[in-house]
């Protein structure tokens, strides 16, 4: 199947420049077929439009042109329609006023009062607009912010940023309708897009060097199958390693979570505190005491070699110790590791097997250095990248977005999740997740991608039963098993939409 690419502005207009020029595709078609495909969407996911009608309010440009059209092929359908806006400069968007106006679309100047509405479309700017809104476009955008009514805007919404994610306002969208990819600004600002649908207008491919977003068809496509004639040692054997004194709860998370994703056996090396409450509360993890010194327990040894998969760093801890045993550890065979929490610390950079780091971004300074960290804050993209390179290892960068790189591959990023996952044993899940699907053979990069999906979608449908504030990881391991169906069940809406990204829950 082919992916939803996540863009900056600049890659968006290179690809629209490609597509006229090298492709041939008129720019009058590309905006006749964008215009259509957002007043589609306008339609299923605002019904209440057809009572209530819409304002769109046009600006100068190409955006403002897709808008006319949107404008026609509303009044077309019957829809009560207005435009009212700025004088469009581009021929495209000249033209396609004309047909509106020949259409018989009513039209106000910008000083009239403006009709109630359901729905107000903010067609002022487009992909390429970066800082504040000024003279008119900025008093039209105020003009909309203080409507009341339901904003969809073509794009993104008048005032933000679509590459770097800056959010100057005010226009804040229930729903954003963007064409042919996600831009990075709507993943890093979703709280300024609401509801994210991305639309087919008939691009050429997509480079294939562009980051690709993670959606449930994506996942449900690689999600490891199961078959009737399978043993437990089929599904993946896991080693957890971690839970020192004082940090029982981390290594607990990690081990309930390889077994939540689909791990056959999950041992768990740890301290012996950790290991009495494993045996008390999670009955089908096998425990191996260790004191999580420089020398390795036969004990470790064996739970070491004996794994498909390990997990290896939630509640570690940090002192040298435990740095001759983290390298102890990764000195054993060599199969692939989750190197996460403390271990990300520690970790000396000779380990020769495939890793998957996964640092949030106080963790990415201490694994990647202080140039990195300061690249990341403006741009995780090429952060992740560099630091995979450097590893040459997949880079899990957790936040918002959640950014996957690894060496030669295109990148990878998940949308996913909410502010209940702020909280603490989300990680450890993460990590567990990743362990079970590399445990099945699943390469670094999926099987973190898969990992940060499952994640971020149980703590979605976890919302939507407790609420985000009250989450909590078992809430979202609870809701596991409707991820699972829901990704092997995926009905794609259909053409022109490839894409829906629901607005995040807060509450």
């Amino acid at each position: 199947m082919s992916g939803v690419p996540v863009l900056t502005a600049a890659e968006a207009t290179g690809w629209d420049g490609a597509a006229r020029k090298q492709f041939r595709i008129p720019s009058r078609v590309l905006m006749e077929t964008a215009g259509r495909a957002a007043a589609a969407v306008i339609v299923r996911e605002c019904p209440d439009v057809r009572k209530g009608g819409a304002l769109v309010v046009a600006g100068a440009g190409n955006n403002g042109g897709d808008g006319w059209v949107l404008a026609r092929a509303l009044h077309g359908a019957g829809v009560q329609v207005t435009v009212t806006g700025l004088d469009p400069k581009t021929d495209d968007a000249v033209d396609n006023r004309a047909l509106a106006r020949l259409a018989g679309v009513a039209e106000l100047t910008r000083e009239e009062p403006w009709p109630q509405s359901t729905v107000i479309v903010d067609a002022l700017l487009g992909t390429g607009a970066a800082g504040p809104a000024r003279g008119d476009v900025q008093a039209l955008a105020e003009r909309i912010a203080g409507a009341g009514a339901a904003v969809v805007a073509l794009d993104g919404p008048t005032g933000l940023d679509l590459s770097s994610g800056e959010a100057h306002g005010p226009v804040r969208a229930r729903l954003t309708v963007t064409f042919g990819g996600v831009r990075r600004g709507h993943l890093l600002a979703r709280e300024w897009c609401g509801k994210v649908i991305v639309v087919d207008i008939g691009f050429p491919p997509a480079d294939a060097q562009w980051p690709l977003l993670v959606t449930d068809a994506w996942a449900g496509s690689r999600l490891p199958p199961l078959t009737p004639t399978m043993h437990k040692g089929d599904r993946g054997r896991v080693t957890v390693v971690g839970g020192a004194a004082g940090m029982t709860g981390a290594a607990l998370h990690a081990a309930r979570a390889a077994l939540a994703a689909g791990a056959g056996l999950v041992k768990l090396v740890a301290a012996k505190e950790t290991i009495e409450a494993a045996r008390t509360t999670l009955p089908d993890v096998l425990t191996v005491e260790s004191k999580l010194g420089g020398e390795l327990e036969p004990g470790a040894r064996e739970a070491l070699d004996w794994a498909d998969a390990l997990v290896v760093g939630p509640g570690l801890g940090r002192d040298a110790e435990r740095a001759r045993f983290l390298a102890a550890v990764l000195s054993q065979r060599p199969v692939p590791a989750v190197v996460d929490a403390d271990a990300l610390h520690l970790y000396d950079r000779k380990a020769d097997r495939p890793l998957v780091f996964t640092p949030h971004v106080g963790e990415f300074r201490a694994l990647a250095g202080d140039r990195l960290a300061d690249l990341a804050a403006n741009d995780r993209w090429a952060a992740a990248r560099e630091a995979a390179g450097d590893l040459r290892a997949t880079v899990l960068l957790k936040g918002v977005p959640t950014v996957i790189a690894a060496p030669r591959v295109p990148g990878l990023v998940v949308a996913s999740g909410n502010p209940g996952l702020a909280t603490g044993g989300s990680g450890d899940l993460l990590a567990g997740f990743i362990g079970a699907f590399l445990a099945r053979g699943r390469e670094g990069p999926e099987a973190a991608a898969l990992g940060a999906h499952a994640l971020g979608r149980g703590a979605e449908e976890g919302a939507r039963r407790w609420t985000a504030r009250s989450l909590r990881p078992a809430d979202v391991l609870a809701a596991l098993p409707d991820v699972w169906r829901a990704w092997l069940n995926d009905v794609p809406a259909g053409p022109p939409i490839v894409a829906i990204l629901d607005a995040v829950e807060t509450e």
